[in-house]
């Protein structure tokens, strides 16, 4: 029989899933059979057979905190939430009243759908024994404590909380505004109220309420000074990526809002019930008449929707030749562009800019923004309406990009990125669906100046010789390698250290993954720094490397032989420590990484000393080996010695009185900053093959000078 429930149940559950996903557009739905729930009515809790002491919410939430309740106790209480729409999640929000509520309440609980069982405005009864008053966030909450946090099993939702059989009311949201939202008015939390007279910032305007499975927050104000062009007061409405009406992009008037009062620390925020508690594009005030424009900060109509009237179409490459000047151009004509989104920041390799193309050629256009590629305007493939008055272009280090003017620290005005909430002034969505790019066919030999922001294709590239076994980048800064074509010609790859081409061998630094050492297609957008090419992908599969290399060769990446990366702190026996000079030796260390380890030697205690530290390997076998290599990375800090790598086939136990042979390992040359760590590369050890070898790495420091040298990701490969 239960394995009939569960099936039952699973079938009841798919078919609520299908009503959430299905109503994304009116946000309507039909309303839950509550027949074969449970549920009570006040006379159980007031036969005094029963024994149940009653509570107010405020009573219950003066409870010890974390402290599991033992007296056979109950509260009564108003569903002020609903999470039909998925915008709430595994929370039941209740009050004190249906209207003029004077407290509220979050509860957690490990179920979902609650709306099938709990609609809004059930009167409810709250069996308080065995749970717990806890605080998250700022915010007082119900729950049973757990070792997986405090939640309400879902198997004992139905222990604790009872829907009463025959009160179900309308909620009246209680009105208050943004400037009451203050720690005085906390005991409010959980309830359903209206703010009136509010509009979303700008920097919402135009974008949907939640990206895809992405949770965010939208900032709504009230008043506006219009000396400082800001709101009097604002809050935030958080929005799930999982909600119904996510996609749904924001209204762009002013008006009113029904949502659940919350907060997160100091941070008061609301959470949407549904899309339709939202009323800013066509609110009407008392005496029935449309008032959402003009908007508080004085946009008159809806931002949102483009308008060609008045305009003037440009192509991409008349907007270039508008840049006039060595310094920048404003953009003063009616001008519009229409283009195809062709690169983005999905893989962070791009910060805050994006390129966009059309027939005549591609430009790069920066935005104070992260995380573009979750605005449905710039995705890839996506065709933007671009409104050109206002913004700039400059022309930078021989690339021409549009962005906007900012002052820096110094005072001065600079070319840079258009601000975010200024964005929905200048792009506009064609509503169009996103369409396949089109690359151009280009070689090396033949780029021109007209290519410089376009999306490209090359074929039958390699990296040269020297990058292979290298990394896309190293550390957290940007890295160049060389591809190559068959004829010798050559062009940089750019590549950011946050880009998210990491490898699972080495989560705790960007950009880890090793480059491919075959000949294929190169996929990527082309720019120009002070007269050289170079090119950015902007993911790994734009680099499609299958084939033989040039010379008929097939490259294939040195397996492991030996991997060393400190996780677990100290040195194993298969390392020595040697020290020759000072008193600071060769230790590991997880500063700045959490539980990942590294291998660090520092002279500086106290001020610099004079040291001389050798951390030197076990013996690997060669024998037998027709290729090896070893690699590692290194970080390093302050000015100092640089380190030294060597190797030896004949360690007398003594560093003095053996014979090494320094490698030409690629190391860290930035000193000015931590976590910049670069790959060496496969450094060659053919030298050594068939015979054994140990490496070494050798700090020095003087008393003028002391750097931090840090190691990591050891590795010895062969084959």
């Amino acid at each position: 029989m239960k394995k009939y429930n569960s099936i039952l149940k699973y079938i009841f559950v798919m078919i609520a899933a299908l009503v959430i996903t299905g109503c994304v557009h009116d946000d309507k739905y039909n309303e839950p059979n509550l027949d074969d729930y449970q549920c009570r009515t006040a006379s159980y809790y007031t036969n005094s057979q029963n024994g149940y002491e009653k509570w107010t919410l405020t009573q219950l939430k003066l409870q010890t905190q974390s402290v599991p309740i033992t007296k056979k106790a109950y509260v009564e209480a108003y569903v002020s939430s609903s999470d039909e729409t998925g915008n709430i999640y595994k929370t039941l929000y209740v009050q004190d009243s249906p209207e003029n509520p004077t407290e509220g309440l979050t509860i957690s609980l490990d179920a979902v759908s609650l709306y099938t069982k709990f609609p809004q405005g059930s009167k409810v009864y709250i069996d308080l024994q065995g749970l717990a008053i806890t605080t998250y966030g700022g915010v007082k909450q119900l729950g049973k404590i757990t070792p997986l946090g405090t939640r309400v099993p879902e198997k004992e939702v139905n222990m604790h909380i009872f829907r009463d059989c025959d009160v179900r009311v309308n909620i009246i949201p209680k009105v208050m505004t943004l400037t009451e939202m203050v720690s005085a008015n906390d005991n409010l939390i959980g309830c359903l109220i209206k703010i009136n007279n509010v509009e979303f910032d700008g920097r919402a305007l135009c974008t949907p309420y939640a990206p895809n499975s992405v949770t965010v927050d939208k900032t709504i104000g009230e008043g506006w000074n219009s000396s400082t062009n800001k709101y009097l007061k604002t809050a935030v409405v958080r929005n799930s990526g999982y909600a119904s009406f996510a996609s749904q992009i924001i209204p762009g008037g002013k008006g009113s809002m029904v949502a659940i009062f919350s907060k997160f620390n100091s941070t008061y925020q609301m959470y949407l019930n549904r899309v339709t508690d939202v009323d800013m594009e066509n609110h009407k005030n008392s005496s029935g008449v449309v008032d959402s424009y003009p908007r508080l900060d004085g946009v008159t109509s809806n931002p949102c929707q483009f308008n060609a009237n008045g305009l003037t179409v440009k192509t991409i490459a008349e907007v270039k030749q508008l840049n006039t000047t060595a310094n920048w151009t404003e953009i003063t004509g009616d001008f519009y562009v229409k283009a195809q989104v062709v690169a983005n920041d999905a893989t962070s390799n791009l910060y805050k800019y994006v390129y966009v193309e059309d027939a005549t050629g591609g430009i790069r256009i920066n935005m104070n923004k992260l995380d573009l590629f979750l605005d449905n305007r710039f995705r890839i493939g996506k065709d933007v309406y671009i409104k050109l008055k206002g913004l700039y272009l400059k022309d930078v280090n021989g690339e021409i990009q549009i962005g906007g003017l900012f002052t820096n620290t110094s005072g001065a005005v600079q070319f840079g990125q258009v601000e975010e909430v200024n964005m929905y002034k200048y792009f506009f969505d064609t509503n169009a669906a996103a369409r396949t790019v089109i690359p151009t066919d280009r070689t090396i030999s033949s780029l021109t100046t007209a290519d410089v922001g376009r999306w490209l294709k090359f074929k039958d590239l390699q990296f040269i010789d020297s990058d292979l076994g290298k990394t896309y980048a190293s550390g957290t800064s940007q890295t160049n390698r060389t591809l190559e074509d068959c004829n010798g010609n050559k062009i940089v790859l750019r590549t950011s250290g946050q880009a998210d081409f990491g490898s699972s061998d080495n989560p705790k630094k960007a950009s880890a993954t090793e480059i491919e050492g075959g000949k294929g297609d190169v996929y990527a957008i082309v720019s120009i720094f002070n007269g050289t090419y170079q090119l950015w992908i902007t993911k790994l599969s734009d680099v499609d490397l299958d084939n033989p290399r040039c010379d008929g060769s097939v490259y294939t990446p040195l397996p492991v032989l030996y991997k060393e990366d400190f996780a677990a702190g100290g040195f194993t026996s298969d390392w020595t420590a040697v020290n020759v000079n000072g008193a600071q030796v060769w230790s590991t260390s997880n500063q700045g990484n959490g539980t990942n380890y590294y291998a660090m030697m520092n002279g500086f205690v106290s001020g610099n000393n004079a040291n001389e530290d050798w951390l030197i390997s076990k013996t690997f076998s060669l024998v037998g080996k027709t290729k090896a290599a070893v690699s590692f990375t290194s970080d390093v800090r302050y000015a100092g010695n640089a380190l030294q790598v060597y190797a030896t086939e004949n360690y007398t136990g003594n560093p003095s009185t053996t014979t090494w042979v320094a490698l030409p390992a690629t190391l860290d040359t930035n000193n000015a900053a931590f976590g910049d760590w670069v790959s060496s590369g496969n450094v060659d050890l053919s030298a050594f093959l068939g015979k054994n070898v140990r490496i070494a790495f050798k700090y020095t420091s003087t008393t003028s000078a002391a750097a931090t040298w840090e190691i990591d990701d050891f590795k010895i490969k062969g084959q």
